[in-house]
This record gives structure tokens, C-alpha cells and sequence, in this order.
């Protein structure tokens, strides 16, 4: 794999020819332009894995690993563990739906007076008819089919924010890596500037200009400061987790993500997580026009029990039957609402499918955007704007380029690594929303089920 060199500061080296040039020493510029030279060989390579170190007082940090990262998150989060508590409420209701309604005693006393008192006790059961309980129990099976699927969505927004963060965290060090090292170049710039300017080699104008560079590199270096702090806070929140300082973050950062077919993807959007939300919103709306319209057959009250006659001194067998009858109440406004709101559900069915496919299609082309703008960075702007550094540097050793000249090629050199580090990112980002839009491909509702069960 190909590395991308950062020179470490070159003022220093720099300084050695000029301070020998400003003492009217012509035979030591060959010594100091060797020692420039030797200087611009060390250098700092851009890793190929990147280590992100949080501060340790006591013992050894731990190390965190993308895929150990994700484990966590999937058993430490709490909107998984939400998640899962609704699926064991779908449960209950689904229980619920299927126990038939309780019998009713009653008991009547007619005349106060014991020799002419009667006493009847019977029993009523309610009689569900018109599917009513069969309708409840699909409405319930539908609720817990889209708990499950809730699950599963949620699992792949974890994931997907887990492992943006993950890369960010390591890219947002890699960032405050470069703004360090140009912040010192830049200091050591400052410095052989003022010191040229008071031996005469350059004009004050160069000092200034080294200076606004100078104060410009520190305002990069606080950006990178605060995007590094920002992406450890998210990465914690993902993690679901409120501190991570005592864990050492490891992985690749600088491999780009698979650009998979438009046509795969859009087979497997079909089957996602986020499409099945839809559909299942619709299978439940149309079970519950299904219950509304059970409800509009009036259900059985079957009546069984005895009268004691006082003064008769009979028992008498008492059998009924009660049904109401629908004249004004035929649940007509409730079935009304159901089937107004099925048609609803379908309509967003169609909505969602094609939102999710244009939102799939957007993240698509970033993904392409974004590998092909850091494999251009990669193969050729880097090692441009490297050669027109190393050129600069030759130039100048050889009074061909000023001062400034080598600074300008050096600052061309870090924002074209910076510009490669942001096409990281947006690239893992753009990896991140796919993943969300089509779901885990290993996490279905057999696999929720599981979870869930192992969770009870």
C-alpha cells in the first residue's frame, strides 16, 4: 500500500545555510544544503492504521476495536434495549388478544320478606361472534411483527452510527496530527523569518506573511482540537456510553468502503428494515378494518342459572339469551376511520418507496464521489503536490526560490492531505447511510426474535 510522506518541520534545518550565508561563509552553503537534505528525510508517514489514544493515569487502556465497538453498542445501548422492551410489550398485548371474555354472576332479590322472597343466581357469558377474537389476534401479531422490525431498524442506525463515529474519531486525529505538524513548521517559519529580517535577506513583508500563516495554522489547529473532542462525544453517545477516555480506539481508516451495484442495492432495499415498516403499517391498518368490521355483528349474552321461590318452596332452572340490537350504533364511524386509514397506509407504502430509493440513490453517488475524488487525491494530487515540495525545497537550497516559496508548496502539500482525509470520511459516511437504508444484512426478524428471547 502506498504511503503518503509528511515532512517534519524544515525552518530548522533551514536556518543552518542562512545563519552561514549571513556570516559570509561561502564554502559551508554545500554543508548546510546536505543538512536540509537530511532534515526533509525524516519524515512522518500517514499510517496505514491509525491509533487513537485516549488518556491513561492508571491502568493500561483497553483497546477498542470497530468490531468489539459494535458488540458493545448492541448490548449497551439504550435505545436497543427500548427497543427490545417493546417487543416484550407486543407480547402482552398479543397474549391479550386471545383470552375470551370473563363469565358474569349476578344475583337478584325480589321482596324483602322471608316467607315471600325470591332469590335468583345465574351466570351470563358473553358469546364473541363475527371473528372478533381472531380479528385481535392479527391486529396483535401485526403490532409485534412491527416491534420486531423496530428492532431491526434500530439495530442498523446503531450500527451505522457506531462505525461513522468510529472512522471520525480516527480521521479527526489524523487531522489534529497535521495541524500540529504545521502548526511547529509554521513557528519555526516565523522565527527564521525575524531573524532573516534582521540580518537583512528578506524584506519585513516575508516576517509578516510568516506570521498570518502562523495564526492561521493555530486557528486550524483549535478546529481540529474541537472536531476531535465532538467526534469522541458522538462515538460515546452511539456506544451509549457516557465516557471513553480510558479506551484506545484501533482500526483502518484509510481503506475505502466497497461501491456495491445500484441494482443490488435496490434489490436488497426492497427487502430492508425501513421498506417492511411501511408494509407492515399497512398488513396492521387493514387486520384492524378487519376487527372494526366484526364489531358491527352484535355479540351473544348467554344466561344460565336458578330461582329460589319462598313461598312456592320451588327451585326454578333459568336459561336466556340477550342480544342487542344495532339500530343506531353500527360501529359505522370506527370502520369508517379504519378503512380511511388502510388507504393511508398504502399510499405512504408508495411514498416510502420511493423516498428510501431516491435517498438510496443520493447516498449511492456519494459513495462514488467520494472514492473516486480520494483515489484522484491518492494517485495523483498527492504525490504532485510531494514532488512540488521536494522541488521547492532543491530550489530554494540553490537560491532558485525564496523563502516563501517553500512554505507556499508546504501548505499546498497539508491541504491536500487534508482534503484526503475529509474524502475518508464523507466516503464512510456515505458507506454508513447505504447500511441504514438496506439494513443489516445478518440481523432479520428471526434473528430479533432471538435477541429478544435470549433479552427476557
Amino acid at each position: 500500500m502506498q504511503k503518503f510522506l509528511l515532512p517534519l518541520p524544515i525552518a530548522a534545518a533551514l536556518l543552518c545555510p542562512l545563519l552561514v550565508q549571513a556570516q559570509n561563509l561561502a564554502d559551508a552553503n554545500n554543508a548546510a544544503a546536505l543538512t536540509t537534505r537530511q532534515a526533509l528525510s525524516a519524515n512522518v508517514a500517514l499510517p496505514v492504521t491509525a491509533t487513537t489514544t485516549f488518556t491513561t493515569t492508571t491502568a493500561p487502556p483497553i483497546v477498542l476495536t470497530l468490531r468489539s465497538a459494535l458488540a458493545y453498542a448492541m448490548s449497551a445501548n439504550p435505545e436497543i434495549a427500548a427497543a427490545r422492551r417493546e417487543i416484550q410489550a407486543s407480547e402482552g398485548i398479543l397474549r391479550q388478544a386471545g383470552v375470551m371474555p370473563n363469565p358474569e354472576l349476578s344475583v337478584l332479590m325480589e321482596d324483602a320478606r322471608q316467607d315471600t322472597r325470591s332469590t335468583t343466581v345465574q351466570i351470563n357469558q358473553p358469546l364473541e361472534l363475527g371473528g372478533k377474537r381472531a380479528a385481535r389476534i392479527s391486529v396483535a401479531e401485526r403490532n409485534r411483527s412491527a416491534a420486531l422490525n423496530e428492532l431491526a431498524i434500530k439495530s442498523a442506525e446503531i450500527r451505522s452510527a457506531v462505525t461513522t463515529q468510529f472512522h471520525a474519531v480516527l480521521i479527526a486525529q489524523e487531522r489534529q496530527r497535521l495541524a500540529l505538524s504545521s502548526l511547529e513548521l509554521a513557528q519555526r517559519a516565523s522565527n527564521a523569518a525575524s531573524r532573516l529580517v534582521s540580518l537583512g535577506k528578506i524584506p519585513p513583508l516575508e516576517a509578516a506573511r510568516a506570521d498570518i500563516a502562523k495564526s492561521g495554522v493555530r486557528v486550524e489547529l483549535a478546529q481540529a482540537n474541537s472536531e476531535l473532542l465532538t467526534s469522541r462525544q458522538r462515538l460515546s453517545a452511539a456506544l451509549g456510553n457516557s465516557q471513553i477516555n480510558d479506551q484506545q480506539l484501533e482500526g483502518e481508516f484509510n481503506t475505502l468502503p466497497a461501491l456495491p451495484s445500484m441494482q443490488k442495492l435496490a434489490s436488497n432495499l426492497a427487502h430492508s428494515p425501513l421498506m417492511q415498516r411501511a408494509r407492515l403499517e399497512l398488513d396492521k391498518r387493514l387486520a384492524m378494518s378487519e376487527l372494526e368490521k366484526s364489531r358491527q355483528i352484535p355479540d351473544l349474552s348467554l344466561s344460565l342459572g336458578t330461582k329460589r321461590d319462598q313461598q312456592s318452596g320451588r327451585n326454578q332452572a333459568i336459561i336466556g339469551i340477550s342480544i342487542p340490537l344495532a339500530l343506531f350504533d353500527r360501529n359505522q364511524g370506527n370502520l369508517q376511520e379504519a378503512l380511511s386509514r388502510s388507504d393511508k397506509a398504502r399510499d405512504e407504502l408508495s411514498a416510502t418507496e420511493i423516498r428510501l430509493h431516491n435517498e438510496l440513490l443520493q447516498a449511492h453517488q456519494r459513495l462514488s464521489l467520494a472514492r473516486d475524488e480520494a483515489e484522484l487525491l491518492k494517485k495523483e494530487v498527492l504525490p504532485g503536490a510531494q514532488n512540488a515540495f521536494d522541488i521547492a525545497i532543491k530550489g530554494f537550497e540553490y537560491g532558485k526560490f525564496n523563502f516563501m516559496d517553500v512554505l507556499d508548496a508546504q501548505r499546498s502539500l497539508l491541504q491536500a492531505k487534508a482534503q484526503y482525509l475529509r474524502s475518508l470520511s464523507e466516503a464512510q459516511r456515505a458507506a454508513a447511510d447505504i447500511e441504514t437504508y438496506i439494513g443489516d444484512r445478518e440481523f432479520n426478524l428471526f434473528t430479533a426474535l432471538s435477541s429478544f428471547q435470549e433479552f427476557v
